[in-house]
């Protein structure tokens, strides 16, 4: 299985989701990533799973998922094949 990232260290402070994300700590607003965590309690906040591959993080409460790309700004292109004519 491919490694996307490696997220360590999730935590809250205050409406902000800090993270350390490839030995990086990284700080994202909530009404900017997810209103779901921005309006959910505490604990609902604190009940998440890291992916094993690294690509995001899920809050079985609370329905939500983020991939780490996705609040990095990271756009992947799809590769694209020539067909011969």
């Amino acid at each position: 299985m491919n490694k996307y990232h490696e997220i360590t260290n999730i935590h809250f402070e205050g409406n902000t989701l800090a993270l350390t994300i490839d030995g990086e700590n990284k700080f994202f607003s909530l009404d900017k990533i997810s209103l779901r965590l921005l309006n959910a309690s505490a604990a609902d906040r604190n009940n998440y799973a890291i992916t094993p591959s690294g690509y995001g993080i899920h809050w079985p409460s609370l329905d939500e998922d983020l991939s780490i790309d996705g609040i990095l700004g990271i756009i992947h292109k799809r590769n694209q094949k020539k067909r011969a004519a």
